[in-house]
Order: structure tokens, then sequence, then C-alpha cells
């Protein structure tokens, strides 16, 4: 019976976020104010970091304090072959799932080894190494960033220039992330990972190489938050370094552990609070960040699950 409601809870919910973002263009168009397109663009993107992000870390339970790294590559691999007038969206979204893909085996396989505050820390010093590496280069603008010209091209399917255009192509890049999300964790693969979370050494014990499995986990969450960043550097026309600080992951973290880790919608719950709780308390106040950590501590504290563990229980009551 809790099942049923559980997915009952899921289905609804998932309709009436997808029914609001669809029709928000709309409502766009009516009103002649763009300005909550681009908040529901940056949303969505960040939705779509966060869910890569708790497929390691609410699923696999891998605190990763080094997610933006893939952000900040997946930005770049937009804004440097746009640097060399190479516009072509399918190559840059390639070069992004690539590198960020091999950046995530690489730094992983090191990672992996180490676990608690020692997985935390390497996790972001390998990040920080990044940001340093992209700071030195002077050629894509060191500190300042680098402007892109122009959004990728997808010949004559469509044209991200036009803003609704970009808009629903994030919009079915965050559906198809949660779909994917959804279809591994419901795998044998995610049940290994699930298992590895609870009690690695059982599932050691009864034949499952469980260092492997957490490395590819990884390296699929690299790769999908490293997708998340190529559509930021097309949304912004503006990439920088700071898109991969280590505040930026903690940002992140923020987001998930606020939607309620290791759930399909927390992710998208959290990321839609940070940011519409951004722009409306950096509106009033500069020292917004006090009210953010405040929340944090609420919300681990007193709501168990975060907003969807709460939603649940909401759910559950009536």
């Amino acid at each position: 019976m809790r099942d049923q409601i559980k997915r009952g809870h899921y289905s609804y919910a998932l309709i009436i976020s997808t029914a609001l973002l669809a029709m928000l263009p709309l409502y766009v168009h009516v009103s002649g104010d763009d300005f909550y397109l681009d908040l529901a663009n940056r949303l969505m993107i960040l939705a779509i970091a966060a869910t890569s992000l708790n497929l390691i870390l609410g699923h696999g339970g891998m605190i990763s304090f080094g997610h933006a790294a893939y952000l900040g590559i997946g930005a770049y691999s937009v804004g440097i072959p746009a640097y060399y007038e190479i516009h072509n969206g399918l190559f840059q979204l390639l070069v992004a799932i690539t590198v960020s893909g091999l950046f995530a085996l690489l730094t992983g396989a090191v990672c992996l080894r180490t676990k608690g505050v020692y997985f935390i820390m390497i996790t972001m010093a390998f990040t920080q190494m990044a940001f340093f590496g992209i700071v030195s280069i002077e050629e894509y603008g060191g500190d300042d960033g680098l402007v892109i010209d122009t959004r990728s091209t997808f010949g004559n399917f469509f044209n991200l220039e036009d803003t609704v255009t970009l808009y629903y192509f994030v919009f079915v890049s965050l559906l198809t992330s949660l779909y994917i999300v959804k279809r591994i964790m419901n795998s044998r693969f995610g049940m290994v990972i699930a298992g590895s979370k609870s009690n690695e050494r059982r599932m050691q014990s009864i034949g499952y190489n469980t260092y492997r499995y957490k490395l590819v986990c990884y390296v699929l969450s690299g790769c999908l938050c490293g997708y998340a960043g190529a559509l930021l550097g097309n949304f912004t026309n503006f990439i920088s370094p700071e898109m991969m600080d280590w505040t930026a992951s903690g940002e992140l973290i923020f987001m998930v552990l606020l939607g309620g880790t290791g759930t399909l919608l927390g992710p998208l719950w959290g990321a839609a609070t940070f940011v519409l709780l951004e722009e409306w308390l950096s509106g009033i106040t500069t020292y917004w960040h006090f009210f953010f950590g405040a929340l944090l501590i609420i919300v681990v504290l007193f709501v168990r699950g975060g907003i969807d563990g709460l939603l649940k229980r909401i759910r559950l009551t009536k």
C-alpha cells in the first residue's frame, strides 16, 4: 500500500512539475517578462547537475565535494571550441561528456580507494587543481572568463539563439536525465550501488566488485554533470573558473540535501528552492548566505528526508 502511495506521489508531483514548466513560456509570452524564463532555465540546469550528484551521493553514499569541476569542464567544452569558431552542438556536447567522463575516470580511480573525510578532501583537491589550471590559461580569459558569442548550433533542426527553443531543449534534457537516473537505479547495476552504500562488505562477500561498480557510477555522474555544464555555458553565454570552484560544489550538495538524498525528484525540489530563495533573499539583504545556512541546519535537524520526504509524509497522512 505504501509503495502504491509512493508511486502515486511521484506520478502526481512529476506531472504537475512537468505541466508547470511546459506552460511557462506561454505565461512569459503573455506577460512579456523574460526574467522567469531565465530563472527557470538556471533552475533546470542546476537540477540536472544536482541529479548527477545525487546519483553518487544519495544512491551511492559517495560525498563528492568536487562535482562542480564537471560543470566547468562542460561549460569550457562549449566555450573553447566557440573561441575557435567551432559551434557544432553535437561536437561540443560530445566533448563535454567525453572529457568529463575521462576526468571522472582518472580522478575516481584514485578517490574511490579512500573513504569518509579522505574521499571528500581528495575530490575537492582534484577540483581545485582543475580550477587553478583553468585560471592559469590566459588564452581563454584566465580569471576574467570567456564570452561565448554564438550558442551551439544543430543545423536546421533548432536554433538555441531563440530563448524559447533553448528553454525547451533544457526542459527535455531535464526530463531525460531524470528518466536515465531512474532506469539506472532500478536496474541490477543500481541495486548493487545501493547495496554497496548500505553494506559494502556484504556485497563484496557475495562476489561483486564494488570498486568497479562505484567507479562506473562515478563516471556516469560526471558525464551527466558535464552535459549540464554545456547547457550552462549556452545559457549564460559566459564561462569562468568560478563555475568549478569548491563553493559551487557546496551549493550542489546543499540542493541535494535540501531536496532529499537518494530520491528521484529531490534534486529538482532542492534546486528550485535554492534558486528561488537565492533570488528572493539576495534582493532583500547581502547576507542571504546566512539564511541559507540556517535553512540547511533546520532541514537536517527537523525535516528528515528533505523536501521530498516532507511531501511523502504529508501525502501519507491524508
